[in-house]
């Protein structure tokens, strides 16, 4: 699947820049968000590497038929449930080898806000955040940084939208950073 993916995303002009970084556990963020096409690219991004990923998608989606595409790309659904933290930091910790991936946005359309639940996944399970980003503008896609420290959800959000300030959407107008910290 690895040379398969790779010889996708050279046939559409993508380039992977750097690797993942080795740790056997992650909350691996993904931005911007503003189109399907994302998850697409994304999921062979993440085939270039021999890791156990999870994407979280919206629970919504896994109705039959779309159940079976969604299972089979890798996701888990989230409900809108603030337990669903504690059983994706239970899911850490009865794994070996786990990085759940998922849109800090929380979802396509524009937002000034993004939802804190992966920061709270990764204090809570005590793993990093891996800060990845897909930028259109240069058809590359790559780790933009690590957080191993999450102690301060302020500091680690600021940091957070330091590192996307350059990064370029599929549809820019959709793409905002957490006003919050910007």
């Amino acid at each position: 699947m690895k040379t398969f993916s790779g010889i996708i995303l050279r046939i559409f002009g993508w380039k992977i820049i750097g690797d993942l970084p080795n740790f056997d556990k992650s909350v691996l963020i993904f931005a911007p968000h503003t189109s399907y096409w994302d998850g697409f690219y994304g999921k062979l991004f993440l085939m270039q590497f021999d890791v156990n990923y999870k994407f979280l998608s919206k629970k919504e989606f896994f109705r039959f038929p779309l159940n079976l595409f969604f299972i089979f790309f890798g996701s888990i659904p989230v409900s809108k449930n603030k337990e669903f933290i504690n059983e994706i930091i239970e899911l850490f910790n009865s794994s070996k080898n786990l990085h759940i991936v998922l849109s800090p946005e929380g979802h396509l359309a524009k937002t000034d806000h993004w939802k804190k639940g992966f920061y709270y996944m990764a204090k809570g399970a005590n793993v990093p955040i891996v800060v990845g980003y897909i930028d259109y503008k240069k058809k590359e896609m790559g780790v933009k940084s690590v957080i191993k420290d999450s102690s301060d959800i302020n500091k680690t959000f600021k940091q957070i939208s330091t590192l996307y300030k350059n990064v370029n959407a599929k549809y820019p107008d959709k793409f905002t950073l957490d006003k919050r910290y910007s």
